[in-house]
């Protein structure tokens, strides 16, 4: 089995929901790893090409950017938390990796020693 990842960041601000009771709106620049794996390689000896990757994943959180996720449209309302926001970049990039490839998983980290993990 192969695995290859790709990261990227960006800026963001939230504010969560946690028992009902929203946290002050705060800022955080989230990290994202990308983790891709397949068993065969094209004839070019790749997996997938990073740069493509690497360009789909920076698409996929270009809406998420400098925004605020709590009235972010692409999160549908949804209460963005980290794991939400995993959940929605890993949808939205595995639409756009090929076979023989396929997307993993999404590790997301929102501040130090804070990371979720969003597993296809």
């Amino acid at each position: 089995m192969f695995e290859v990842s790709v990261s990227t960041s960006f800026p963001a601000e939230h504010a969560v929901r946690i028992a009902g009771i929203d946290e002050t709106p705060h800022s955080h620049v989230w990290k994202v790893v990308a983790v891709v794996t397949g068993d065969k390689l094209d004839r070019d000896g790749l997996l997938i090409d990073f740069l493509q990757l690497q360009s789909d994943l920076n698409e996929v959180v270009a809406p998420l950017r400098e925004t605020n996720l709590n009235t972010n449209e692409v999160l549908q309302h949804k209460n963005p938390s980290t794991e939400i926001v995993a959940k929605y970049i890993a949808i939205e990039l595995k639409k756009r990796v090929k076979s023989p490839a396929s997307l993993a998983s999404i590790t997301l980290t929102e501040a130090p020693n804070c990371i979720a993990t969003y597993r296809l």
